[in-house]
């Protein structure tokens, strides 16, 4: 990972920079910590806190990613009104040290240590502060203006305290940020009524996927489909997950160059990553597909939606998909979910499949017929997994909104070692590459969509 040691110091002036109010527990809870960067004053109330509750709200509130040194014990109380950002954390951290590190692509690093900077290599999760995968994120709003108010939208949150901390243009979308959770919940009720505003939504956090780590007693198998150009130009697949890491050439040949949408990724070169095991098995899938033996116009977009975050949310995933449409493709994986229903979410992938999108969505390995999003919205199909004997596997997630489903193992080949993943995530990446070289064949999206229900349809009812 890739580290910029340009400046640390035991109170940089930097932090000064700081524009959120650090999270309670809750709103009854007297325990709090406000920060006011206009006027540069913190106030806090705190009582036996751990400095990792007090981290994670840091993070929670500023979008920085946060790192400690392990093993690191400080409990926090203090008392104080009016300080400077920077006389604040001198109060809060005790005798430890800090640095604030301005990153090129995404938002700053704070690292907290008691010697050197090096030693700061514990992430600290956003968990830490009670925000868990499928909950929103309860300082920010997603925030959709009207075409004509595109103009208004960065002076209304100004108005309102809040800080626009992403916009992506081709939806009038806005992610705001604001001091707490109550000046959001307040500001939802007052953009409700404005008629500049056409949506506001809570921005949820979706977990990032667990790194493959199980090694196959055998070898991955030959790849021996190769890249062809065609009149009609080339068919895209966007995968939407993890950074990908350099995969062997004859497959790399089917990739198109990485995007980022939540900033630089980490450099994770020794251990499988979710995204290229689902890159791999998008192409399984596509060879394993109706071809005509001239090789393949498929090409994969990569489109990393998590960074170096812990998780991603629901703003991210729209972001991505918009990104996607826009380079041209016209199938979307999505090997990720929660149960975090965005309606934002939901009308962007509506939108996007009424121009000709298909969409493929995980549909969970807890297992339960409980739906997962976005694999349950009506214009995704909700991909489950199928073990070795042909059935649901024992891990999978079945219900009325299942639509399809595929082998739930994978065999994919890194740095010359074979892996096994398994999950609906490579169960759906799979018939994301059948769908693909049908796609490649000529046929239309519908005629695409046809053909993965009728020869995998586990379809057992209507969809919520």
């Amino acid at each position: 990972m890739r580290q910029l040691w340009k400046q640390f110091c035991r109170r940089p002036v930097a932090i000064c920079a700081l524009a959120a109010t650090i999270l309670g527990t809750s709103g009854k809870d007297p325990n709090f910590i406000r920060w006011q960067p206009k006027e540069n004053k913190v106030e806090a109330n705190i009582h036996s806190w751990t400095l990792l509750a007090v981290l994670a709200r840091v993070s929670a509130a500023t979008g920085w990613r946060v790192y400690v040194q392990p093993n690191t014990d400080h409990v926090v109380s203090a008392k104080f009104k009016d300080l400077s950002a920077s006389e604040a954390l001198r109060f809060l951290l005790g005798d430890l040290n800090y640095a604030l590190l301005p990153q090129k692509t995404g938002g700053a690093k704070l690292l907290v240590y008691r010697t050197s900077p090096g030693d700061a290599v514990q992430f600290v999760s956003r968990a830490e502060a009670g925000i868990l995968p499928g909950q929103p994120i309860p300082n920010e709003l997603v925030v959709v203006a009207k075409p004509n108010a595109r103009d208004k939208i960065v002076a209304l949150a100004r108005k309102l305290g809040a800080k626009v901390d992403g916009q992506t243009n081709g939806f009038n979308a806005y992610r705001l940020r604001f001091a707490d959770e109550a000046s959001a919940q307040a500001a939802r009720e007052s953009l409700s009524n404005n008629p500049d505003i056409g949506q506001v939504d809570s921005n949820y956090l979706i977990e990032r996927p667990d790194p493959i780590d199980e090694n196959a007693p055998t070898a991955a198998n030959r790849f021996g489909l190769k890249p062809a150009a065609t009149a009609d130009g080339q068919v895209i697949v966007a995968l939407l997950d993890t950074a990908i890491q350099p995969i062997d050439a004859d497959r790399s040949a089917f990739l198109l160059p990485e995007q980022h949408v939540a900033g630089e990724p980490p450099k994770q070169m020794d251990q499988l990553t979710h995204g290229t095991s689902m890159a791999e098995t998008i192409l399984n899938g596509l060879a394993d597909g109706p071809n005509d033996g001239r090789g393949s116009s498929v090409r994969v977009l990569p489109i990393d939606v998590y960074g170096q975050n812990e998780g991603t949310t629901t703003y991210d995933i729209a972001n991505g998909i918009y990104r996607a449409v826009q380079s041209g493709a016209t199938i979307v994986n999505l090997s990720l979910g929660s149960d975090a229903d965005s309606p934002f979410l939901r009308q962007v992938i509506a939108e996007a499949h009424q121009n000709g999108v298909v969409f493929f969505g995980a549909a969970g390995n807890e297992p339960t017929t409980a739906p997962t999003f976005p694999a349950a919205y009506p214009d995704v199909i909700a991909v489950t997994a199928l073990d070795q004997e042909g059935a649901i596997a024992s891990y999978a997630n079945r219900g009325s909104f299942v639509d399809v489903a595929a082998p739930g193992l994978s065999l994919v080949d890194f740095n010359g070692e074979a892996y096994y993943v398994t999950g609906t995530s490579a169960a759906t990446a799979f018939v994301s590459g059948q769908a693909a070289a049908v796609r490649a064949m000529g046929k239309s999206p519908a005629e695409v969509e046809q053909y993965i229900r009728m020869f995998m349809s586990v379809r057992q009812g209507p969809k919520p």
